[in-house]
């Protein structure tokens, strides 16, 4: 499936913070066609280091396609023979400099300055990022959803889009996301965010025509890369190997395990097209998270008891980042209400990341709860 990149432009944002951000610009795109009655929608959220590439190639020369490809597309779990599916990249979008990604953020020009915010750009919540999705679907006139899903920080804004928005959509299928995730998961976003900080070339986030900090942002994805899988993954497919024949780890500092090189291969391949100060407004989205936050809601108990529609909630007993305690607590308290929510395990080797990569074996389930 051959997939077109486009964008998404907001003259004026009111952040939930009272700030206004001039010149918004997201990048989107849609799979599958909007039926006449405009009622086939399903809105997809990304993860945090994600994008709008869900499914799909750009070109039938590219290597890998978007993340959910295996569950997007004609005859697929998410049918696109019917129904029409949208995406978005979030503000803040971590991939600033991906060819394919388009965002604003510090790394954006202020149009009142002609030069990049840096910090001086609003904090923004995922509330926020709801609110520049709904105004991309009233672009593209689409007054109801179908259905919200995600994994993730994707789930994290499912549940924000059905507690401020609870008649807009008729399910959810929040994925590895609990909506109230205390201050555990708070501590680990600051251990990601912490390499940025001690990297002199942060400069206290004012980087812009400087070196940027890419030994402190590759160390902060080399944690997240970590913390998002499973010690499975690492004995599984990687093992106690050196990262070089013959140069025994014991030998010499230098000298280092298979691990230690894939992740370090994977970060460093991702620090190349992120921002440092993206990254950092991200953990703090995620840090202040609470569901309902874009029409006033002041826990996640009360955000939660707003959801109207069916929820689908997938979680992975593995999870590092959301624990499996974490996510059927927040089903338990949105059935408390009268809500229908079904739960369903994701199995797999990679940790949260089954949610990204294992979900195949609940795409029976995930296509039945759609057409139901």
């Amino acid at each position: 499936m051959i997939v077109e990149k486009r964008v998404f432009e907001l003259p004026r944002l009111e952040t939930v913070g009272g700030a206004t951000i001039r010149d918004v610009r997201v990048g989107y795109e849609t799979y599958g066609t909007l039926n006449a009655d405009r009622s086939n929608a399903i809105l997809v959220c990304h993860y945090f280091s994600g994008t709008s590439h869900a499914a799909g190639r750009y070109r039938e020369s590219d290597v890998l396609p978007g993340y959910w490809d295996y569950l997007i597309g004609p005859g697929k779990a998410i049918d696109t023979d019917r129904y029409f599916v949208v995406s978005s990249d979030t503000l803040v979008n971590l991939s600033a400099y991906a060819p394919a990604v388009t965002t604003t953020g510090p790394a954006s020009t202020d149009p009142a300055t002609g030069k990049p915010y840096g910090l001086s750009f609003p904090f923004v919540t995922i509330a926020d990022f709801v609110r520049v999705q709904k105004a991309l679907l009233d672009h593209l006139g689409i007054a109801h959803l179908h259905a919200v899903m995600g994994p993730s920080m994707g789930g994290l804004q499912t549940y924000e889009w059905a507690a401020s928005f609870p008649d807009m959509m008729d399910r959810i299928i929040p994925v590895i996301a609990a909506a109230d995730s205390g201050p555990w998961l708070t501590a680990w976003l600051d251990v990601w965010a912490s390499p940025i900080r001690v990297d002199p070339n942060w400069n206290g986030g004012d980087y812009y025509g400087r070196q940027p900090p890419l030994l402190g942002l590759t160390q902060a994805l080399k944690i997240v890369t970590l913390h998002a899988n499973h010690w499975h993954w690492a004995e599984k497919y990687i093992g106690p190997r050196w990262a070089q024949e013959g140069r025994d780890p014991l030998a010499a500092l230098d000298n280092r395990y298979r691990i230690e090189e894939v992740l370090e291969e994977a970060a460093a391949g991702r620090a190349a097209v992120s921002d440092a100060n993206h990254f950092l407004y991200l953990v703090k989205a995620n840090q202040g998270f609470i569901p309902g936050r874009g029409a006033g809601a002041t826990s996640a108990a009360d955000g939660l008891k707003r959801i109207k529609a069916r929820a689908l909630v997938l979680y992975a007993p593995a999870d590092q980042v959301f624990a499996g305690e974490w996510v059927e607590r927040t089903a338990k308290t949105i059935a408390a209400n009268g809500t229908s929510v079904e739960t369903a395990q994701i199995e797999g080797d990679f940790g949260h990341l089954n949610g990204v990569l294992g979900l195949g074996k609940l795409g029976p389930k995930i296509a039945e709860f759609l057409a139901r």
